[in-house]
């Protein structure tokens, strides 16, 4: 097991132990040890084998066991334990926003719930508002969360579903016979979050596949239909797997409509019936030639407007994760991140990038950690210290500074004109009405001091849905003022919407893909920032971290007041 996948089996026992009822602290270990285990330097694996995870601050002799266990069994007997004391149906209810652990032993001791269908019956009964530390406000929140629930059900983050999407493509290619196969539908067009894993695939016998499916981890369920000429799964984390086989010759023209979307399929079979083409063909380049048009890549076919870019030879030349020479909006102990300046400069260097800019969290982020003026002044000491044990990586002094209520950042110029850069972010307030949040964040943009604005929804994907915003509005603000937007790159954010990159490049936009990393492991997800990038239809020349590190200081140095 990845120690993501530890870190997820030991925050659900804290989960579970808290709605137990267990002592406090017990709760409080195992959460610390899914915080400690997914910020570790190397795969606890490692560690386990050489004898080290004692040694790891944060890890006990109870967790030792644990997470020795999950690495050499990949189950834990607490975990499993913990489970079989609950009816299975109440752990789905622990994904409902808003509601906890003490608010679903109540609903579940007090009331008797236990599945998502009772407990909306439940609050449309007005059954809640009855018990002690609900309220009717309490209740209306949970019924909302619940319609949340429902909207994403079967929705799985990309970042969370790839690498099992991967080794399922892995066995497949590995198959004895197999000519070519390749990923299809939502997770080839890299969207953000996947509904299943499509395998499309010419050659090798179907016995043979379903064999090599079978064989893939924690697969299950595998079946070949009678026609033999697909074969359905289930993943490890119980996504639909679907394996079409299809004819060598005619391979491009299955891929190309698996991959889809709807849209897009429709709009060149038309294309090809009005020139007289065949529906057929070997390779998917062929196809899009037939139809007069240059090959388009799987993540801008989405039906809006690319088949008539291709066209009229305007298909933008898409980003490369390659392109990309340094990050920014990086977080360390100074805030809340879990590895210190020096680890996460060094962490830089070993992905081969060539500057980082550090981003602490600013002082009126006290849940986070935030910098107040004299712990700014020590990070800037330390950085220079830094530097000079890392010449070859730039390292650039940034805040992340929170747009207060009115729009104002959260230092006084004297202080902000001591960074190189400034991301502005909204971090609280979230329910302000559309125009107060758009003009309070207008209005950061606005400030000189301000260098890029930081996720400028405020939504984490299938779980919190953006603040309201007149996403156009900022948009044309930061144009205005010369503002960088970010393409946050964190799995949970990726935002700004793809869906928006258009809008923002016609009016001269420039991006940073930053991953908001908290760890040395969350440098990693610049590439998802990269999918979004290209869905967008966003090119190097749009993105201000494709520059080299001179050029980049420049920059910045330029945006400067």
């Amino acid at each position: 097991m990845t120690k993501r996948e530890i870190a997820a089996v030991l925050e659900e026992i804290a989960f579970l132990l808290e709605l137990k009822g267990e002592n406090p602290f017990k709760v409080k270990a195992y959460e610390t040890g899914a915080r400690v285990i997914e910020s570790l330097p190397e795969e606890p694996a490692v560690l386990v084998q050489k004898g080290l995870l004692r040694n790891v601050k944060g890890i006990g002799q109870t967790l030792e066991g644990t997470v020795t266990e999950l690495v050499t069994t990949g189950r834990s007997t607490v975990h499993q334990e913990l489970k079989a004391s609950f009816p299975a149906s109440l752990l789905d209810m622990a994904a409902i926003p808003g509601l906890g652990p003490k608010k679903l032993k109540a609903i579940y001791e007090q009331l008797g719930v236990s599945s998502v269908g009772e407990l909306e019956y439940a609050c449309v009964e007005n059954r809640l508002v009855g018990l002690p530390g609900f309220g009717a406000k309490t209740q209306e929140k949970i019924l909302a969360g619940i319609r949340q629930f429902k909207r994403h059900q079967g929705f799985h983050l990309y970042a969370n579903v790839i690498e099992e999407a991967e080794s399922i493509l892995a066995a497949v290619r590995g198959t004895p016979g197999v000519v070519c196969a390749d990923h299809a539908d939502e997770i080839r067009r890299r969207l953000e979050v996947v509904q299943s894993i499509v395998v499309v695939v010419a050659g090798g016998e179907p016995l043979d596949l379903v064999e090599a499916l079978a064989s893939v981890p924690d697969v299950t369920q595998v079946n070949v239909e009678s026609e033999m000429n697909r074969i359905t799964a289930r993943s490890p984390q119980s996504l639909p797997v679907v394996v079409m086989l299809v004819d060598r010759a005619n391979y491009g023209w299955e891929l190309l409509k698996a991959t889809g979307n709807a849209e897009h399929v429709e709009a060149l079979t038309q294309r090809l019936v009005s020139r007289g083409v065949s529906l057929r063909g070997e390779s998917e380049e062929a196809i899009y030639a037939a139809a007069g048009l240059p090959f388009i890549p799987p993540e801008l076919r989405e039906g809006h407007g690319e088949i008539e870019l291709a066209e009229s030879g305007r298909l933008p030349v898409l980003l490369e994760p390659g392109q990309i020479q340094g990050v920014f909006h990086t977080h360390t102990i100074y805030s809340d991140g879990s590895a210190t300046l020096e680890q996460m400069v060094g962490a830089t260097r070993t992905l081969g990038y060539r500057y980082i800019g550090i981003s602490d969290h600013s002082q009126s982020a006290f849940y986070a950690n935030g910098l107040k003026e004299d712990r700014v002044r020590a990070q800037h000491a330390e950085i220079a210290a830094v530097q000079k044990k890392f010449p070859d990586v730039r390292i650039f002094k940034g805040i992340e500074a929170d747009i207060l209520a009115d729009g104002a950042m959260d230092y006084s110029d004297e202080v902000l004109v001591t960074f190189d850069f400034v991301i502005a972010s909204v971090h609280s307030r979230f329910n302000l009405s559309e125009e107060d949040q758009t003009r309070r964040i207008c209005r950061a943009l606005a400030n000189p001091y301000v260098t890029m604005l930081g996720h400028s929804t405020g939504r984490l994907l299938l779980s919190r849905d953006g603040y309201r915003v007149d996403m156009k509005q900022v948009l044309d603000a930061a144009a205005s003022h010369g503002k960088i937007v970010e393409i946050n790159a964190n799995p949970h954010r990726l935002d700004l919407d793809w869906r928006l990159c258009g809008y923002a490049k016609e009016k001269g936009v420039k991006f940073s893909i930053n991953p908001d990393a908290h760890s040395t492991d969350g440098l990693g997800d610049v590439p998802f920032g990269v999918n979004v990038a290209r869905k967008g239809g966003v090119t190097a020349q749009d993105v201000v971290n494709t520059l080299p590190a001179e050029a980049m200081a420049a920059r910045l140095q330029a945006m400067r007041p």
